[in-house]
């Protein structure tokens, strides 16, 4: 697949001013605790991890950070409908405030997961953060409480979004015309 098949759908000046608001969304829901637990999804939430955890360290947010890696897609351009959390987290979230990053929510089944999984692990509250929500394709009731951008039923790619591996190093989000 050449470059020439991706189209821009959100440039990198855009992104970084939305990530510097969900930051400002997401701080004051930290003012009472003395360390926020942020855990992203991997490997797709590894860029907006970064950007939200640096803009939130601006506004005085204490964090730890986690990592969580979860697959649904494999190599292909549709979810498999089933969920894998690959490791034991490496955080222990015992009665601890979370905030839970993911890169695209669409099924909700990822999403759902994972909150499932954090609260389990003793978790005393959940907070969601997503880049992209692709609404048209929930088949969970699941919402996240900070949403970057809502986007159309098109499969993406870039800042921190693969096919297959391949895109993931695009500094902006763009649209696989035909994958």
């Amino acid at each position: 697949m050449s470059e020439t098949q991706v189209k821009l759908l959100i440039d990198e000046q855009t992104l970084a001013q939305r990530v510097e608001e969900l930051a400002s969304e997401i701080a004051p829901h930290c003012s009472e605790v003395h360390e926020l637990v942020v855990i992203g999804l991997l490997k797709g939430a590894f860029v907006f991890m970064a950007d939200i955890v640096r803009a939130l360290s601006r506004l005085g947010v204490q964090q730890r950070l986690g990592f969580l890696p979860a697959a649904s897609y494999g190599s292909r351009t549709t979810s498999s409908g089933s969920v894998t959390l690959e490791r034991d987290l490496d955080l222990d979230v015992s009665g601890r405030m979370v905030l839970l990053l993911d890169d695209i929510l669409d099924t909700g089944r990822t999403l759902s997961a994972a909150v499932r999984y954090l609260r389990d692990a003793g978790a005393a509250r959940v907070i969601t953060a997503v880049l992209l929500d692709k609404p048209s394709r929930r088949e969970i009731s699941v919402e996240a409480d900070h949403v970057g951008f809502s986007v159309p039923d098109r499969f993406v790619v870039g800042y921190g979004i693969d096919f297959a591996e391949r895109y993931r190093d695009l500094p902006y989000i763009a649209v696989i015309e035909d994958p």
